[in-house]
């Protein structure tokens, strides 16, 4: 069976460095920070009191107060960038509907619901929790959401994959269209994550920048004064349509979804082996499915969490793949926008496709001195114009599971 062609028509994007594609973008080339002191609880008995926000959201841009109060702020989150991407591709009133499917996912979900009902449940008792509880926390109202405001009647799902569901989400899209499940599919993760829960248990794991006094340069991937990952709130979404439909219709194409690659390190729930060969099978996979070979690819959206073990497995991966003295060249958005969680690799694709389109790498911020064994050309500080005809999105999570995602210029 031929594959049907994958490209992206539309996206959207809320970071902490931007509340729309455009914000985000420009914020990125400049290599703006969103680091941040949290400020939405008491971080007073806290070890790591820093995150990566989102800043001056406007919720009512996209819902009316009252069903906003209803949900989690990750669910408002990923309206708000399903909204942009579909009203970017013009899909909005497509007659085919039930064509048209969506899979959004989140790592975390509702958490902060959760604990806020928790906290009333003790406080008040049972009779007092919301009716609107679950609904306002699970997972898949994103999609169930969206689906229900546009009446796209196609596939309706949400993969959960921890740091690494953004890129399943629009992996698996890809290929429900691929193999005619769908023509059109809405796709990416949202994540609103920096809750006191969340904070304390990756601060109790060691995991997290304590980089409390500089919050701007706690996310420093690959530098050897790293000390752990900057937890980012935001969501991002894309528009995967079929390529003959998507010129047919004379829609505006970003690039091409030409690869998608999985693979599971069998190793621990949250380390990565060190010689990163789940990782290499990732890519290796993708690079097998976009019918690719590695010098094909000119730059590199990495993982880059900014942990010790884990941007160091990540370099010894992508030399196994591309060899060790390979040119490609890598950087992290997680240095200006944090880790993301289950939204990360959604905004990182979306990055790709804008690399893609403007011939324009974004750097690495906060990389003043390459640690040990990362010795990779990671573009530090500023961006750079450069030859790109295709782009790789790597994504790694909890408990071994791995993506990659391969975007191409048409």
């Amino acid at each position: 069976m031929n594959k049907r062609r994958v490209v992206i028509t539309g996206m959207g994007l809320i970071t902490p460095i931007g509340n729309t594609v455009q914000e985000t973008w420009a914020s990125a080339l400049e290599g703006r920070s969103g680091g941040n002191l949290i400020e939405h609880f008491d971080t007073s008995d806290f070890g790591v009191k820093i995150g990566a926000n989102v800043k001056n959201f406007d919720v009512e841009q996209y819902l009316d107060r009252k069903e906003a109060r209803r949900i989690d702020v990750f669910i408002q989150l990923g309206i708000a960038a399903g909204v942009q991407a579909i009203d970017d591709a013009g899909i909005a009133d497509m007659v085919e509907s039930d064509r048209v499917g969506i899979a959004i996912g989140s790592g975390i979900g509702g958490i902060n619901t959760i604990e806020d009902t928790h906290s009333t449940l003790l406080k008040s008792g049972p009779r007092r929790v919301s009716p609107f509880f679950v609904p306002a926390s699970v997972i898949n109202m994103i999609s169930g959401s969206l689906s229900i405001r546009y009446g796209f009647r196609g596939p309706n799902i949400a993969i959960v994959t921890a740091c690494t569901t953004g890129t399943h989400n629009i992996g698996f899209g890809a290929r429900m269209i691929q193999h005619g499940d769908a023509d059109v599919m809405v796709v990416g993760g949202a994540e609103w994550a920096t809750s006191p829960v969340t904070i304390a248990g990756f601060t109790s794991m060691r995991a997290l920048s304590s980089r409390n006094e500089d919050p701007e340069r706690a996310s420093r991937p690959w530098d050897r004064d790293r000390d752990g990952f900057l937890l980012g709130d935001g969501a991002g979404v894309m528009v995967l349509e079929e390529y003959e439909r998507a010129k047919a219709r004379g829609a505006e194409i970003y690039c091409e979804l030409s690869g998608f690659g999985m693979s599971a390190d069998a190793h621990h729930i949250t380390s990565p082996p060190d010689d990163g060969r789940g990782a290499v099978a990732s890519m290796t996979n993708a690079l097998l499915d976009a019918n690719m070979n590695a010098e094909q690819i000119q730059y590199i959206n990495a993982h880059g969490t900014s942990t010790p073990q884990g941007d160091v497995a990540e370099t010894k991966s992508i030399k196994a793949v591309f060899g060790t003295n390979t040119r490609v060249a890598v950087s992290s958005t997680k240095s200006m926008v944090g880790h993301l969680l289950g939204a990360a690799g959604a905004v990182e694709g979306a990055v790709c496709a804008l690399a893609l389109r403007h011939q324009v790498a974004p750097p690495t911020i906060n990389l003043d001195h390459p640690g040990d064994d990362c010795d990779l050309d990671y573009i530090p500080h500023t961006a750079r114009d450069m030859t790109i005809d295709a782009a790789l999105s790597n994504s790694f999570g909890f408990g071994g599971t791995n993506g990659t995602l391969i975007f191409s210029r048409l």
